[in-house]
């Protein structure tokens, strides 16, 4: 129950995260497109203002009077020269009052420009206004540098009711489709936090599993020694002769445990990335026959037979400490799982231009619906089996992250017509 909760504690956590991340990600977004369309739209109004601003300076004398120019005639090319027929000028002299009023119109300032107050603050500078509250317009208002009249300031209007209809409209569809793309991210955020669960969720039970597993393992052999301990207690007196089986198994035990927790340190700086492999080159066959010497004897006291096939004499970079590792494991496994008259083979040889090694066995082979398990941590086939040859679980795993480690790869293999193949390739 407990678990449960942290596990709904930290998804609602990533999905409120993830929400977060989609909202502002979508805002910015809107808001560049918006701005964008906004500087698009009033780019050609802003630069015919200038533009017209531009000429009128080239005719201080006033040529330029009509707020409506004639239609041009010329060629397209020539036409690009005339201003903008939606431009109005609007003269204002020191006291704000307009001079211009027969230009502009009596009706338009009668009816609009009557009310509308000079404001100085923005000179010189493109701004928008409104006039009557309904009419959208972009100005630039500037001196007059002609001495000669009264006019103190022009003001250059131009209408933009069409864009800013377009610009209200996109900001309306902008806010709708926002919402609409947080509403989906709210989906798209608890789907992405429980995928963000999963490998948390795992790793969790692993490591309940691994403590679990650890615990029970550790806890067997400290009970047998603890035992032994007590009853050579009770007899402070005897001798070690009598009590020889006592210590034997305490000694036999503590060997036991000392293996398991190194293989439990070198899993666990392995999750660690603490452990590292440092590569050097070795030559193969060379290598692979002195490690095997020890375990051809072994094989030929237990009346097993021992193979030797090595036909990869050449240089390889690996860490020598980790692959002598590997192959022990191997070799232990092959060892425990075969019994009297059974072979062990061990043969090299270059494929893909990568090193091969397999260690093969006639003993009692893996099923194949748990050749895919056998490399988990703790995992044993045959529990029974497996404690009294004294292993727990661990070798494989280890094997497996040796080979990972030197980017290799690591299969268990069925052997015929009994026992199994472990195959491992390794770069050069």
């Amino acid at each position: 129950m407990f678990k449960r909760k942290i596990f709904r504690h930290q998804q609602l956590k990533f999905m409120i995260l993830n929400l977060l991340a989609f909202t502002f990600i979508f805002t910015i977004f809107g808001v560049i497109i918006f701005n964008q369309v906004q500087s698009t739209l009033f780019s050609k109004t802003d630069t015919e203002l200038l533009s017209f601003r531009e000429n009128m300076a080239d005719h201080p004398e006033g040529d330029i009077k009509s707020p409506l120019p004639q239609k041009p005639s010329g060629p397209l090319n020539e036409r690009q020269n005339n201003p903008n027929p939606r431009i109005m000028i609007v003269h204002w002299n020191k006291d704000g009052q307009i001079l211009n009023k027969d230009e502009i119109g009596t009706v338009f300032y009668e009816n609009y420009l009557q009310d509308y107050k000079l404001d100085k603050t923005n000179i010189d500078k493109i701004t928008m206004t409104v006039i009557d509250g309904l009419y959208n317009f972009r100005y630039i208002l500037y001196k007059d540098t002609n001495e000669n009249d009264n006019i103190a300031y022009k003001q250059l209007l131009i209408n933009v009711d069409a864009e800013q209809t377009i610009l209200n409209n996109f900001g309306k569809l902008i806010i709708i489709c926002s919402a609409i793309f947080i509403v989906l991210s709210i989906s798209a955020s608890y789907i992405l936090s429980k995928k963000m669960m999963q490998p948390i969720i795992q790793s969790w039970n692993k490591q309940t599993e691994f403590v679990e597993n650890a615990s029970h393992e550790l806890r067997t052999p400290l009970t047998i020694i603890q035992n032994k301990l007590e009853l050579l207690l009770t007899a402070p007196q005897e001798k070690i002769a009598s009590k020889f089986e006592n210590i034997a198994l305490s000694l036999a035990e503590t060997r036991r445990l000392s293996k398991l927790t190194s293989d439990l340190l070198t899993l666990a700086r392995a999750d660690s990335a603490e452990t590292q492999v440092v590569k050097q080159p070795f030559q193969v066959d060379s290598f692979i026959q002195n490690i095997c010497i020890p375990y051809q004897e072994i094989a030929e006291s237990q009346d097993k037979y021992f193979c030797l096939n090595l036909n990869c004499d050449i240089q390889m970079e690996a860490d020598e400490v980790r692959i002598h590792q590997l192959l022990v494991i191997l070799l232990d496994n092959a060892l425990k799982y075969t019994g009297e008259h059974d072979s062990i083979g061990v043969k090299t040889y270059l494929e893909d231009q990568k090193v091969v090694l397999e260690v093969s066995d006639t003993g009692i082979g893996i099923k194949e619906e748990n050749r895919k398990q056998i490399f988990d941590r703790f995992y044993r086939e045959d529990k029974a089996r497996t404690r009294e040859s004294g292993g727990v679980g661990l070798g494989l795993s280890i094997a497996q992250w040796i080979v990972e480690q030197h980017n290799g790869t690591i299969k268990a293999l069925p052997n015929q017509p009994k026992g199994t193949i472990f195959k491992v390739k390794l770069p050069k």
